[in-house]
């Protein structure tokens, strides 16, 4: 699904007009950005969980040329799956692929 079928999607299931579904997901991507900016956490409880987290900087390798590289330390998105999410996504049945 991309963002177009999600505002789609979203607009048909809470009964609101495409363009408003458009602006509360806009809304809502430009808060978590805000929250993440200032370091906040934001939890949607059973759905999502994000936050800001530091990497350290490291020794990494170019795939390519096998030489090393210095990797610098850097802050990072941690997205934590929360447990509604996960037990219905664990009670879909395997296609038989």
């Amino acid at each position: 699904m991309n963002r177009s079928e999600l505002i789609s999607a979203t607009a048909a299931h809470s009964g609101v007009p495409l363009a408003t579904a458009e602006q509360v997901l806009a809304s809502i991507q430009a808060v978590v950005i805000e929250s993440l900016k200032s370091q906040e956490k934001v939890a949607i409880p059973g759905f999502l969980t994000f936050d800001v987290i530091e990497r350290s900087a490291r020794a990494g390798r170019n795939p390519q040329t096998g030489a090393p590289l210095d990797i610098p330390a850097r802050k990072a998105v941690r997205v934590v799956v929360g447990q509604t999410l996960k037990r219905a996504v664990s009670d879909i049945q395997p296609s038989g692929n």
